[in-house]
């Protein structure tokens, strides 16, 4: 076997390797395309932040939950002697992709004049996963959490669901990637349920009202609410575990997001409606019991065979 191949199997031993990396890939695509075709003022220094703080307290909230436990009273746990021994790595080493996915969500969405404010965002959103879970499941998803939180405690944090514009080659390319993502993970149905539900309130309105239904392309044409629906509402160690209660789940979020548009005018409603139903996945994990989502199931198998054909 060679060097390659070694190294390969080992990060799939340690869960580098699964669903999550596409993900990454279309959200680093997508932040790299916002930036060159949408002039956004989003520095390096600032997306360096966010990656920094989410990845940092990742670890550390890996280590403090006894994923790696010190060695001789030390303070610090002892670093395994190398890759092959994927049984200490694993436990501290498998939750960074999720983090960098988290890092990558907020650089997209959240804005503010301050380093703090995006290192506040980093460390709230990662936080939660360690501080807030119930049986062994998150609250809330880490990056709805970390906006949240930097958009009520800090004055220079604002969302934009227009800074992708309403061009619909965004939504294409959204669709795209994230249809090919969810095709991995296995959780279209949410972000489905999710889509044809508010689609239909705003049919519904839009009728009602008299408009032409250019207004209704209009409304749905927004990248922030189609990003928000693929990507953010679909993450599968926050969501219900049952197809059904997924579908529930997710046509609540969309009514609360009409409603919170329509009658408040919150431009930022798709956040605000996550963050106030997240918690109820757990209760609809009781009433409709199934297997639980493990991201080791989205690895391919064999590694080595993968490599090999490349």
């Amino acid at each position: 076997m060679s060097p390659t191949q070694w190294i390969a199997r080992d990060m799939n031993k340690i869960g580098l390797i699964d669903a999550r990396l596409y993900q990454l890939l279309c959200l680093t695509l997508f932040l790299i395309l916002g930036v060159i075709s949408r002039d956004w003022t989003l520095s390096a220094p600032h997306i360096g932040w966010i990656i920094l703080t989410c990845l940092t307290v990742q670890l550390i909230g890996a280590w403090r939950s006894g994923a790696i436990a010190p060695s001789s009273g030390a303070v610090w746990p002892a670093w395994p002697e190398g890759l092959t021994d994927a049984a200490k790595l694993k436990p501290l080493l498998s939750g960074l992709p999720s983090a960098l996915i988290t890092s990558l969500g907020l650089s997209l969405l959240l804005r503010a004049d301050d380093w703090t404010t995006l290192v506040l965002a980093g460390t709230a959103a990662i936080g939660s996963k360690f501080l807030l879970r119930l049986n062994g499941k998150h609250l809330f998803n880490p990056g709805n959490f970390g906006i949240i939180t930097a958009l009520l405690l800090a004055p220079d944090a604002w969302v934009s669901p227009g800074q992708w514009g309403e061009e619909q080659w965004y939504v294409l390319v959204f669709v795209a990637t994230g249809g090919f993502v969810l095709k991995q993970v296995g959780r279209w149905d949410t972000s489905i349920a999710f889509l044809l539900t508010y689609a239909g309130l705003e049919a519904v309105r839009n009728g009602w009202l008299g408009w032409t239904w250019d207004v209704w392309l209009h409304r749905l044409s927004s990248g922030s609410l189609w990003l928000f629906a693929l990507f953010m509402i679909t993450d599968p160690r926050t969501i219900p575990d049952a197809r059904g209660a997924r579908l529930v789940w997710a046509g609540a979020i969309a009514l609360l997001t009409f409603y919170l548009r329509n009658v408040w005018f919150i431009s930022t409603a798709p956040f605000w409606a996550l963050f106030v139903l997240a918690p109820f996945s757990v209760l609809l994990d009781w009433l409709f019991p199934a297997d639980r989502f493990d991201w080791a199931e989205t690895a391919p198998k064999p590694t080595e065979a993968l490599i090999a054909d490349c």
